[in-house]
């Protein structure tokens, strides 16, 4: 079982950014199928947020485009999200999710999840 652990969230005003990281353990990121971010709101399903596959190829939901990046650092085993021009909708409790599977083996099926981490985007 991969154990995941978020950190970085926190409370900004709007149109700051902040960058959240996920270290997982144990395994390689590199070796998994896929790397996400999903966030929640009370009341609401989970949603996904950003999304790493294992050639590389990124997934965001639209909300984020253009705003949000996710990114993985191989050596540090670590998958980031960096937040930038952050709205009051952007606030949630965000988790980090993995699809330990090997690489390339198809739509991506996150099956381990982190603890979550609270971002908080108010004036």
């Amino acid at each position: 079982q991969v154990q995941l652990v978020e950190s970085g969230g926190g409370l900004v005003q709007p149109g700051e950014s902040l960058r959240l990281s996920c270290v997982a353990s144990p395994g390689r990121i590199f070796s998994m199928n896929a790397m996400g971010w999903y966030r929640q709101v009370p009341g609401k399903q989970r949603e996904l947020v950003a999304a790493v596959r294992s050639g590389g190829g990124t997934d965001y939901s639209d909300s984020v485009k253009g705003r949000f990046t996710i990114s993985r650092d191989n050596a540090k085993n670590t998958v980031n999200l960096q937040m930038n021009s952050l709205r009051p909708e952007d606030t949630a409790v965000y988790y980090c999710a993995a699809d330990p599977r090997a690489p390339f083996v198809g739509k991506p099926d996150f099956q381990s999840w982190g603890q979550g981490t609270q971002v908080t985007v108010s004036s």
